[in-house]
């Protein structure tokens, strides 16, 4: 079974992903990079030059090539990859699925300089990060076997809740 992170741009799924792969000796993989492998530029160009449904269109389909595989993989999708209804179902079974919880304050903080995100390119990044989880965080928990606090803690700690949980609880397969 694939393991996705899930959770708002900048909660750690992307570093999180490579430490939870190394520990259970599994394969890192990020949508993010896969898609702009695929496209052959960033995602802020592609963004840019073809608008978000077309953006959408893409991850879309490497969400889809990524989880159907037979290999198992620990899968750092991007923030919004949730808002398309079929990513939600097809992550939800296709992974076990791990929310990395963050508030929008949290976040904000972490991404101050950060020039990559195209959603946050606006004049007031808390305001939008604020809309974006309100908007979000019911996505992420539908999809979420789990929901882990991704704030307030190191990263070996946080993999290693993460890692107690998938032990001590995990969830039904599908039928």
């Amino acid at each position: 079974m694939n393991i996705a992170l899930v959770g708002m741009p900048g909660s750690g799924k992307s570093t999180v992903a490579r430490s939870l792969a190394r520990r259970l000796q599994l394969v890192s993989v990020d949508s993010d990079q896969a898609i702009e492998q695929r496209l052959g530029c960033s995602i802020r160009s592609y963004f840019d030059g073809h608008g978000e449904s077309a953006f959408r269109d893409v991850e879309e389909a490497i969400v889809d090539e990524l989880t159907a595989g037979g290999s198992q993989i620990v899968l750092a999708t991007g923030g919004g990859t949730v808002l398309r209804p079929i990513n939600r179902q097809r992550l939800r079974e296709r992974a076990t699925v791990i929310y990395l919880r963050a508030s929008p304050e949290q976040l904000a903080k972490r991404l101050r300089h950060d020039t990559k995100r195209p959603l946050l390119q606006v004049a007031d990044p808390l305001k939008r990060l604020r809309d974006l989880y309100a908007d979000r965080d019911p996505l992420y928990r539908e999809c979420a076997h789990f929901v882990v606090d991704a704030h307030g803690t190191t990263l070996s700690v946080l993999v290693s809740r993460i890692l107690m949980q998938l032990e001590l609880t995990p969830p039904a397969r599908p039928g």
